[in-house]
């Protein structure tokens, strides 16, 4: 069991959730103003998306992520910024007989191109989803291939930020591990699987405790699931010893009928850890745990 629990808050995705909840974070104010109350509820890293104010739609518009970022670095508060570089991989394949004809849903760009805004604003982490994915009922797959892995995680090295390798599927995680034994991770790599989402791996305890025995000796992991299952999977991943995260990405509410924010998540996610007989990090006790330096 670990009893030293980073906790991770994921403030606001890329999908439909916005329209499901009275107050999905979708300007750059919001989510950095909601990130900095999940700090301040003790949350040690905060991960973050954007999306188009307009739309609501996930976004890579960089001037977005930098508005976040300086809000943020301004406001005082210490957290350890995660940014995912996830935006890119989507392909909505065609329907039917016609798959060559993509649908409206396709961002698909180059490994460089995703992580533009990690190269202006190197935050101290940034995601790298390790494999594709069928996502979802339809015809959706995120797309993201060994070659565009390897140049992906070849160009964070460079920048100096730590890659936080997000699995969806013990495939991810065998080839995540090919490359720690490239040398394209800097030790201690650091994994979180991602339970329950179709179609990848259910959020139970059998897959995650398969997951976790498959990790590389030093490697540092948290592990969440979605919707319901979010905090059962806070109180699994401790007792596997490994970190948590939560955060409106994952999940809405807070119970039956009682939206959730992002700091009521966290609160909640702590209450747990305490309970067992934990306690969350500090983003400085983090910083150390995962061999972070604080950016300027």
């Amino acid at each position: 069991m670990n009893t030293e629990v980073i906790v991770t808050c994921a403030i606001t995705g890329a999908g439909d959730t916005v329209g499901k909840h009275p107050a999905i974070p979708v300007t750059p104010k919001q989510i950095a103003d909601s990130a900095i109350e999940a700090a301040k509820s003790g949350a040690t890293i905060c991960h973050m998306h954007v999306r188009d104010p307009q739309t609501g739609k996930g976004s890579r518009d960089v001037k977005l992520y930098a508005e976040v970022v300086d809000r943020i670095r301004s406001s005082g508060t210490d957290m350890i910024v995660n940014l995912t570089a996830g935006m890119g991989g989507d392909l909505d394949i065609g329907a039917g007989e016609e798959p060559l004809k993509f649908g409206p849903n396709t961002d698909l760009v180059g490994p460089i191109e995703r992580l533009a805004h990690v190269e202006e604003l190197k935050p101290e982490i940034c995601t790298l989803d390790c494999g594709t994915l069928n996502f979802g009922d339809g015809d959706l797959i995120y797309v993201s291939t060994p070659k565009q892995l390897r140049a992906g995680a070849k160009r964070i090295q460079e920048l100096g930020v730590k890659p936080e390798l997000e699995v969806f599927d013990t495939g991810h995680l065998w080839f995540a591990k090919q490359m720690v034994k490239e040398g394209l991770l800097d030790a201690p790599p650091m994994f979180q699987f991602c339970l329950g989402i179709p179609w990848g791996a259910p959020a139970d305890t059998v897959s995650m405790k398969a997951m976790k025995d498959n990790l590389p000796d030093g490697a540092v992991w948290a592990g969440f699931g979605i919707g319901r299952m979010q905090m059962p999977m806070v109180a699994q991943a401790m007792l596997l010893g490994g970190n948590v995260r939560v955060g409106l990405e994952d999940n809405l509410w807070l119970e039956k009928g009682v939206y959730a924010s992002n700091a009521t998540l966290v609160d909640r996610a702590i209450d747990i850890i305490q309970k067992l007989g934990g306690r969350p990090l500090t983003p400085a006790e983090g910083r150390k745990k995962l061999g972070l330096k604080p950016r300027n």
